[in-house]
């Protein structure tokens, strides 16, 4: 855990956890969720009763929960509609001859909202699945929790979910030095990556990346690239083994490229990592997008960029600390991979839309 002035961050999730659920647990007015995952487990179950009990206490619930990624049935949630509260799913799942490309654009923000005062944004789902994995979860407190409410109520109010304006919904909200940056499904927009691709070539000193999932669009790659030839220190940080063996070899086919343009490329060793970070000279970014064609093209997702002085100083502490546990990337192992895996990896790029 780093502090901050104010700005708290958890890598660890039993901590991320302990904390959400302790302010939970002193909410008043209203708690909103909005998450990919929610899983009928320990940790699921922990988070219901919590949230049954403020229910009851007339706090205001609403939780908006993917679909797809969610385990956890209305059965699961009685407790807490019972009480008054109100659980909304994502998109359901469409059974159609087409089933993949149906039920591809999902929810995959992770946001915790308390009486418009404390906002976490997050990497982390509410599930044991990634009890183990390193994470990264931003607790902010003040006025900017206001607005993150009404880009939730915005969302979760959405009357169709396959049908809307995408060009007002993914409009960037800026409040003082935040940018609070929405995504949505849509080949034209995507401005996450574009604002990432934007602050890439503005960079005069260092990038840092941290993602589980890096699958690259050409633009973001070639923008990479040019950064490290200019001079400018690259950094990208994945996991030696994600828990998505499929895209851990496809992302192999653009990794010596980028290395042989300068990009310095980190390992992470003891578990997954989950996280995902953006650090470009002044500028960070915390939030829910991987760094993957996927997210950028089929997802709801949601960031935080800002120059601000304390964000940033939690997140390029959680950088360091993940470095600590890193081992580079070896160009020679990396070459020598064999003919049938560069097979594979050439193969599976046909499908990377659909990973």
């Amino acid at each position: 855990m780093s502090v901050f002035n104010g700005v708290t961050s958890f890598s660890d999730p039993l901590k991320i956890y302990n904390s959400m659920l302790d302010d939970i647990s002193h909410a008043k007015k209203n708690i909103y969720i909005e998450t990919f995952r929610f899983e009928n487990d320990p940790i699921g179950i922990k988070f219901k009763n919590a949230l049954a009990r403020k229910a009851q206490q007339g706090v205001e619930i609403k939780l908006l929960l993917d679909a797809w990624g969610t385990g956890a049935n209305t059965r699961f949630f009685k407790p807490i509609t019972d009480a008054g509260g109100e659980i909304k799913y994502f998109k359901k799942i469409r059974f159609v001859l087409n089933f993949l490309l149906a039920n591809h654009e999902r929810n995959h923000r992770k946001l915790l909202l308390i009486d418009d005062e404390i906002t976490y944004i997050s990497s982390i789902n509410i599930s044991n699945y990634n009890m183990n994995w390193r994470e990264f979860s931003l607790r902010l407190e003040g006025k900017i929790t206001k607005t993150f409410s009404e880009v939730f109520l915005d969302n979760y109010h959405l009357k169709n979910s396959y049908k809307f304006d995408k060009r007002k919904k993914s409009e960037i909200i800026r409040k003082g030095d935040f940018e609070i940056v929405r995504d949505v499904p849509s080949v034209r927009y995507q401005r996450i990556r574009k604002r990432f691709i934007q602050l890439i070539k503005n960079a005069e000193d260092e990038v840092f990346i941290e993602t589980p999932y890096f699958l690259p669009t050409y633009l973001l790659s070639e923008s990479l690239i040019s950064a490290a030839k200019k001079g400018v220190k690259v950094n990208l940080i994945i996991p030696r083994r994600s828990d998505v063996t499929v895209v851990d070899r496809l992302r192999q086919h653009y990794l010596g490229r980028l290395f042989e343009a300068g990009v310095k490329i980190w390992y992470y060793l003891p578990t997954n990592l989950h996280s995902k970070l953006f650090v470009a000279d002044k500028w960070c970014y915390a939030g829910s997008t991987n760094f993957d064609y996927r997210s950028f093209r089929y997802m709801f997702e949601i960031g935080l960029f800002t120059p601000n002085d304390e964000v940033r100083t939690v997140i390029t502490q959680h950088i360091k600390d993940t470095l600590d546990d890193c081992i580079l990337f070896d160009y020679n192992e990396w070459d020598s991979r064999s003919k049938t895996l560069k097979f594979i990896e050439r193969l599976l790029l046909t499908i990377k839309h659909l990973l």
